[in-house]
């Protein structure tokens, strides 16, 4: 269940899988509980869970029984460990058990996320509507959305050629990423983000327009090579990686020596879009003069 994501009900995080076969939501049990008796902590929710599991099977429930586990991400190290999940109709039936003045918000939650994940499945065009939405409330420039956007539909075709190489999602993707970074940027995804300060942060989110096209270019340049060779193996796959990554470093050397300063940034995202107000704002100040 690699497509997992973190879902937000009144600002506190819900760790969430769709699960594409059977068009349903997946929730971890244990954040849900959380929020709705207001624990500390997650080890607070993890001894509430218990505490009510274990009632729940002395009472013969057969709920904990057909509920089931999925490798989700730890808030704690960002590592993926078997964790306890509920589908929506599970996940009513358990609310029904806690005691919770958030029970009722909860379901109309629980209700708005399927609706929308239905709606996008039938259009997958508000899903791009709804990305650009998120985007926009974080603050970003509508330049910098609409290059994002497209590095999203350039990564889609990028990892849909993968997929048809045999390359394995989870490590191998991640090592043929790695290649592909460190081709055009000098660095690793891992060396990327400790430049720009980010720890658990989507490093696209925090790059210039700039490094998202030459990110973009490396991508998209990657996936043409691959039509054409039609690698067959890792390593073979690995190889392309390189070689796409080289073309947009390339690329990223003849725009440095032009501009005679480096492309890559060790701006974040809050720093990147403090400096952009800021042009803005000396702008303004500047017409008003």
């Amino acid at each position: 269940m690699a497509n997992d994501k973190v879902q937000l009900f009144e600002d506190q995080p819900i760790r969430t899988a769709w699960a594409p076969d059977e068009e349903e939501w997946y929730f971890s049990i244990v954040d849900v509980v959380g929020v709705l008796t207001e624990q500390p902590d997650i080890d607070g929710a993890r001894n509430y869970w218990k505490v009510l599991k274990n009632r729940l099977k002395g009472e013969g429930s057969q709920l904990v029984t057909n509920c089931h586990q999925l490798k989700m991400r730890s808030p704690k190290d960002g590592k993926r460990y078997n964790t306890d999940v509920a589908n929506t109709e599970q996940l009513l039936r358990i609310i029904q058990s806690i005691p919770s003045k958030k029970a009722e918000p909860f379901k109309m939650w629980l209700a708005q996320v399927g609706r929308e994940r239905i709606e996008e499945v039938i259009d997958p065009e508000l899903t791009i509507e709804r990305a650009l939405e998120t985007y926009a409330k974080k603050g970003y420039s509508r330049e910098w959305i609409n290059q994002r956007l497209q590095a999203i539909q350039v990564r889609k075709e990028f990892t849909d050629e993968w997929d048809k190489r045999g390359v394995k999602k989870g490590v191998e993707y991640a090592i043929l990423t790695d290649e592909i970074t460190k081709a055009w940027s000098g660095m690793t995804t891992r060396q990327y983000k400790n430049h720009k300060g980010l720890k658990k942060e989507n490093l696209r989110d925090n790059m210039s327009t700039l490094e998202l096209v030459l990110n973009m270019l490396a991508e998209a340049t990657t996936t043409e090579i691959s039509k054409q060779k039609q690698p067959e193996s890792f390593e073979e796959n690995r190889m392309v990686a390189i070689e796409g990554g080289e073309a947009a470093g390339e690329a990223r050397l003849a725009v440095e020596k032009r501009t005679g300063k480096p492309v890559i940034t060790n701006k974040n995202a809050a720093q990147l879009q403090d400096l952009v107000t800021g042009l803005i704002e000396t702008v303004n100040d500047g017409n008003k003069r």
